[in-house]
């Protein structure tokens, strides 16, 4: 920062990233909240995202220290404004070890998705660490600086800190990706479950590269302004947010999956009630309908005393399915008969 700079670009920015920064971590706390009180795993991925909030509870407070500090404490003192506060140093460090966090956890994803590739995982890994072994080095160097003249030693180290962070997000972001389109199956379920995993596998990796990225060009582009201290404030929220929304979605994939389940186990559960004899006049009629979005076909073939049923059922996704079965009159609505449609009644 040199002795006539612009508040703007300096401060303006520092002020500008705390307050967003701000905001994202009241988002994750209403997360973390959401996930103790929903979320039943084991000790190791609660004490992973108990870990998260922390280093993210620090950091948000050393920024906020720093903006008040040149704000406030160190205003109209010029002197005091071209030292670097030691809280700003600090941070770096909260934020590498959320970033090692979040991405180490993506890092076993790739792991298990990858039917445990050595070669492939190696590749993440070699970012991952060594984005933190930077991040480390850039903390233990700048701590023995004083002005902001001084650490423009630490440029290098600084752009390549964000590179690899670009790098490894951008890597497991893909590499997830590819994973889950090849588990695709062909059938509706599971490719619509593939399919949301992609979208939230996307977005863990898109925004925190991004942020890295700009945070990148702003140190390249205008390095003598706080623009790239704006984005590396809120980097450390973007993965914490990223995480507990990963965590957080599972049971609402799993609840939709449950529920196409269900649906099918309840038609074949009712296929089953209809007695097999008695009077025929004695039954009421029962209107039923049913809507399944996934496809199944079974047949089942009963031999009894007193009759021989065969019941074949094919259920295609969007199709109300009916047939008088045993004497109960069952509407059908927009299904044609054909070969294939639904035959359900006694085998004469």
């Amino acid at each position: 920062m040199s002795s006539h700079f612009h508040l703007d670009n300096t401060l303006g920015a520092a002020l500008i990233g705390v307050v967003v920064s701000g905001i994202l971590y009241g988002v994750s706390v209403v997360q973390v909240w959401y996930y103790y009180g929903h979320q039943n795993d084991s000790w190791p991925i609660k004490s992973l995202v108990g870990a998260v909030i922390m280093f993210d509870t620090i950091h948000q407070a050393l920024i906020t220290h720093t903006v008040y500090t040149y704000t406030v404490t160190n205003w109209g003192n010029p002197t005091e404004l071209q030292r670097i506060v030691r809280s700003m140093l600090v941070e770096v460090l909260f934020n590498g070890f959320t970033a090692f966090l979040v991405q180490s956890f993506l890092t076993m994803r790739v792991w298990r998705l990858s039917n445990r590739k050595l070669l492939l995982t190696s590749v993440v890994l070699i970012l991952v660490f060594g984005e933190f072994a930077c991040v480390i080095a850039f903390t233990a160097l700048s701590l023995q600086l004083e002005t902001y003249e001084q650490l423009k030693k630490l440029k290098g180290l600084s752009i390549l800190v964000n590179a690899l962070a670009a790098a490894g997000d951008v890597l497991i972001a893909g590499i997830l990706c590819t994973l889950l389109h090849l588990s695709r199956t062909g059938f509706h379920r599971s490719d619509t479950m593939i399919n949301k995993l992609i979208l939230f596998a996307v977005n863990t990796g898109v925004l925190t590269s991004l942020c890295a990225i700009a945070s990148l060009i702003s140190i390249v582009v205008v390095g003598d302004t706080f623009l790239y201290i704006a984005f590396f404030f809120c980097i450390g929220r973007l993965y914490t947010n990223s995480l507990l929304a990963t965590l957080n979605a599972r049971k609402m994939i799993r609840g939709s999956a449950d529920g196409v389940h269900s649906t099918s186990e309840n038609l074949t559960l009712s296929l089953r009630e209809f007695p097999k004899t008695g009077t025929m006049g004695s039954r009421r009629p029962a209107n039923i309908s049913i809507k399944i979005d996934t496809t199944k076909e079974f047949a089942t073939d009963r031999d009894s005393d007193r009759d021989n049923d065969l019941e074949k059922t094919e259920v295609r996704a969007g199709y109300n399915v009916s047939q008088r079965v045993h004497g109960a009159e069952v509407s059908t609505k927009g299904l044609k008969p054909r070969k294939h449609d639904v035959l359900i009644g006694k085998h004469k």
